[in-house]
């Protein structure tokens, strides 16, 4: 799926989806919604337009949904996840069903925006977003997924949940890099080491004889810089 094809159908997520319902385009000179958890986030703080691109977050961590009895039955999608810096914002669930899926499941991406720039190493930043399901849907279960996994959920009501991840880099910088296959420094403490197992996201290594045939962003990959006795003397998300 192409970044225009998520950017297109992006705006569903600020309605109540209704099955079979098609995409549009904000239109010209819309304000900016109004800050909040879900869907009325608003994009990261100084970011233009033209810099704001939709992304699949890093890590789908749980998914819920709630019924409401009152008013007609509505029942509300929300789903949390991490991204990899305070950088991301507008939180909002995409979805990419059309019609009366074979196998009953609601297919949704949440996704937020983020400004075309690294991000330095730190902590993991949760992340939440809300989509109203129209009453009378067709869907007896969720699949909400994310750059690098997908949770399930086959119960309307209900709530299941993925392992928070620990290894987020965040004091990688100064350390040995230990590859794959390869042995650690003789002498080298245990918590001097950042293994190459032990980071279970998209990597891009640079060492000191690399070159770098192209730089192009995403803020979903950890990129680590090594020195010539694999130290990790630079890191940032992009």
């Amino acid at each position: 799926m192409t970044r225009s094809l998520l950017f297109a159908i992006a705006c569903l997520a600020a309605a109540t989806w209704m099955p079979g319902a098609q995409a549009q385009q904000p239109s010209a000179g819309a304000k900016p919604p109004a800050a909040g958890y879900g869907q009325g986030a608003p994009p990261p703080e100084g970011a233009a337009p033209s810099e704001m691109v939709p992304w699949p977050v890093l890590l789908v961590t749980s998914v819920e949904v709630l019924r409401s009895t009152h008013g007609g039955g509505l029942d509300i999608v929300r789903a949390r996840g991490v991204v990899t810096s305070s950088g991301w914002g507008a939180p909002h669930l995409v979805p990419i069903t059309r019609g009366e899926p074979v196998d009953g499941i609601l297919d949704l991406i949440l996704q937020g925006v983020v400004p075309p720039s690294p991000a330095p190493l730190g902590p993991f930043v949760t992340f939440e977003a809300l989509l109203p399901v129209a009453t009378g849907h067709p869907y007896k279960g969720v699949r909400v997924r994310s750059s690098s996994n997908a949770i399930t959920l086959k119960t309307i009501p209900g709530y299941t949940e993925g392992a928070i991840p620990k290894a987020d880099c965040a004091s990688c910088r100064g350390k040995y890099f230990v590859a794959k296959g390869a042995t650690a420094p003789a002498g080298a403490a245990a918590d001097s080491l950042v293994r190459e197992t032990d980071l279970p996201w998209k990597l891009r290594i640079i060492r000191p004889t690399d070159g770098l045939p192209n730089y192009a962003f995403d803020p979903n990959r950890l990129t680590l810089v090594l020195s010539e006795d694999n130290r990790i003397v630079d890191a940032a998300w992009d």
